[in-house]
Parts: structure tokens; sequence; C-alpha cells
């Protein structure tokens, strides 16, 4: 058997990077950056009045009192750039291009005005209002690094830098089918031992949110016949993940009818629990990744190796080694056996900024609840002991670190 690290760093070298193509704004959360994204023009581009004012010299209006003549009015839009001389100001409204000869706006709630003159009333501490050109970015500016994954505010920032599209990775294809005669999809009546079908539902979410277009192929039969045509009716796919009917039992056939189709194992087995079935091997142009059937089976591997499969087609550069960090336990942690072991946790941080983890009671590998509740997992390696509350334990985050949960503290 493998370790994960080795089995990962097969999977990672083996993705195929996906070509880049040339997109809209329109839709662009959650595409992988193909190449640096770099401004087309400074913003703001010219220095603009941030407030609803009048356009000064501060020299001017230092103290309260001052007076002043208004000899003109600059509007959004506005290509006018009056010389504005001692004494005087300019009406100018948010987002006005600023006179070269001014360096202040006393906003209007500042000045009491009386036809086109204006007294200031507030003390003026410095010279502000003013949104300098290229306060934002400026031309040439580097907006998104290549790899990087774009997210909603992307899109209004690109089109501020007057781009009207960019450039990012095309989305790897991965068809996921199930496998089992006990398999029923949702809603079924239920006979004497069959279960609902039900892994495939997160694994398809997961795989849009990491950035992949997922589709489903259906549930084979128990047959090498079905679960062979099924492989090869959906080759055209990047990335195959068959879910179970990878064991050694007499209806097992995935792996039969993947060497039958012309398939070559990269590996077949992973020290790892839960998911020691997990397998990845070549067909054609493109790979299949296999998964154990038991859905936390299932779902744990697709953290661990499918999803950093995702991350290299997509040019994120993603780590052999896992992004483990530390955190402190607030119940006991049992001895861990022969494999490295992946338990379900829940994560937060107290108010001292101390990184606190709860192992789920329940661990078995057919359960979906722990997941539902979870938001990380504890990894131990192998043969290591037990560890008591208030000690040290590797962490693995499904996502960003949540808020503060007081029953951790």
């Amino acid at each position: 058997m493998l370790s994960i690290e080795s089995a990962r760093k097969l999977i990672i070298e083996n993705a195929p990077r996906m070509p880049i193509e040339q997109v809209g704004l329109e839709f662009l959360s959650g595409r992988t950056v193909g190449e640096d994204i770099r401004a087309a023009i400074t913003q703001p581009p010219f220095n603009a009045s941030a407030m609803d004012g009048y356009a000064v010299h501060f020299e001017d209006v230092r103290t309260p009192g001052a007076k002043l003549k208004v000899t003109g009015e600059i509007a959004a839009g506005s290509d006018q750039s009056p010389i504005i001389k001692s004494g005087e100001a300019v009406r100018i409204f948010t987002g006005g291009v600023m006179p070269a000869s001014a360096d202040h706006v006393v906003i209007q709630e500042h000045v009491r005005r009386e036809g086109d003159d204006i007294t200031v009333v507030e003390n003026q501490s410095s010279p502000r209002n003013i949104r300098r050109a290229g306060i934002d970015f400026s031309a040439g500016d580097i907006l998104a690094r290549k790899g990087e994954t774009l997210n909603d505010i992307h899109a209004s920032l690109f089109a501020a830098a007057n781009l009207p599209s960019v450039k990012v990775s095309e989305r790897p294809r991965i068809t996921l089918f199930s496998n089992g005669d006990e398999l029923v999809e949702p809603c079924s009546a239920l006979a004497p031992g069959q279960i609902v079908n039900s892994t495939r539902y997160t694994l398809c979410n997961l795989i849009m949110r990491w950035g992949a277009d997922p589709s489903y192929a259906g549930c084979s039969k128990d047959t090498l016949d079905d679960v062979r045509t099924r492989m090869q009716a959906n080759q055209d796919a990047h990335v195959i993940v068959p879910l179970g009917g990878a064991s050694v039992g007499d209806y097992d056939f995935v792996k039969r009818a993947f060497t039958d189709i012309g398939g070559k194992f990269e590996f077949e087995k992973v020290s790892i629990r839960p998911g020691k079935p997990v397998w990845f091997g070549a067909l054609d142009d493109g790979h299949v990744l296999g998964l154990p059937g038991n859905p936390a089976s299932a779902l744990v591997c697709a953290f661990i190796f499918l999803k950093p499969m995702i991350d290299a087609m997509l040019g994120r550069e993603p780590q052999s080694a896992l992004p483990l960090r530390n955190a402190r336990l607030t119940s006991p942690l049992a001895k861990n056996g022969m494999r490295p072991s992946l338990s379900r946790a829940c994560i937060a941080l107290d108010t001292d900024g101390i990184l606190h983890a709860q192992p789920h009671t329940k661990q078995d590998s057919s359960l979906l609840q722990p997941f539902a509740s979870s938001n990380a997992f504890i990894f131990q390696d192998a043969n290591t002991p037990p560890l008591n509350t208030g000690e040290t334990c590797q962490i693995l985050p499904f996502e960003d670190i949540g808020v503060f949960d007081p029953d951790l503290a």
C-alpha cells in the first residue's frame, strides 16, 4: 500500500493541466486564473473629489470664517478643469475631476453659502476629500495571479480595469458513477437489503466548489458488462470517478472492467483510514480515481485525493504533503492503529485566538451525519499514542476556520 503523500504525489504528477480559455466577466466566480491578469487603465484615472463640496486651496481655508468666491462648477463626468486663484472656490460633486490648481475639498456641510460667496464654518485640519489617481490600482498592476481562484468581487475589479474578458483554465470534466445492486435513488420504496444512493450528491457539490464540472453517469449493476460499458461510455471525461465496487468481493468488478478496456494502474490501495480501497490509474487520455463505496470513506478520499487532482489540473500547484495545522483537543483522542487516520471534527477559535478541535463521537465509515456537523479532520499518524484533553493534535480544515464557539473553549 502507498502512503498518503506518495499517492497524492502520483495523482498530482499525472493530472493533466487544463488549457486556457478567454471568458467574459459575467460568471467568473470560482474560475481559476490562467495567466496573470493586469489592469488596462489606472483607477481612478484622475484625481477626483470624494465628496460634494468646494475645490479650494487649503491655505485659503485653514481657519473658520474664511470667505471665498465661487467661480465655477464641476459635475461628475465634466471635462472642465478651471484654474482656481487664491480666494476662489469651485463647486464640485462626488466623482468630479479635481482642478490641478486645487488641493482640498471643503465638504458642503462645512460652509455657509450666500449667492456666489461661501464662508467656511468648520475647522479644516488638513488637505483631504480627494481620491488620488491610481489609489485603487495603476495600469499594468497585477490584479489576480495565475492559479488564483476568482471570487464574486473580481468581475467588478476587472471591469473597473477596463478588461472585457480574462484568461482562465478550462473546467475539468469529472464523471461519477455509483456501483451496486443494493443502491436505489432517493424517495424509492426500500426493499430488504437496499439503501439510498446518497454519496454522489455531496461529491457533485464539492467538485463544483473545487472548480470542475461534475456529471453523473448513473448506477451500474453488479455485473462486469454493465460496469465495463458504463466506464467505456464516459471516456471523454478528464476524470472518471467510480464509487465502490473495488474491494475483494465476488461482485466487485470495477477494477477488472478498468483493465479490460486498457486501463493502467498507478496504485490500487493507500494506507489510510477510512479509505484504503481508493485507487488511481490512466485510461487513454484520461484518468480514473476510484473511491470507496462507504459514504464517509468516499468523502474523506475526495478531500484527500480528488481535490488536489483538480487543483493540479487547474494550475493551483497543490502539495503532496497534507497541509496540517495544530489545534488543542477539547476531549481525549484514542490511540491510532496501523494506518494513518482522519477523524471528523469541529474546529473553532476561542477569544484568545487559540484553535480548538472537538472530535466527533461517531466515526464509522458508513455515517454521513458526522460530516454535516464537522468542518475539519483530525489527522493521526499510524501507531500513535492516545492524546488527552488540552494536548496538541494535527488538523486539516475543510474550509476556512469558523467563528468562536464558546462550547469549544
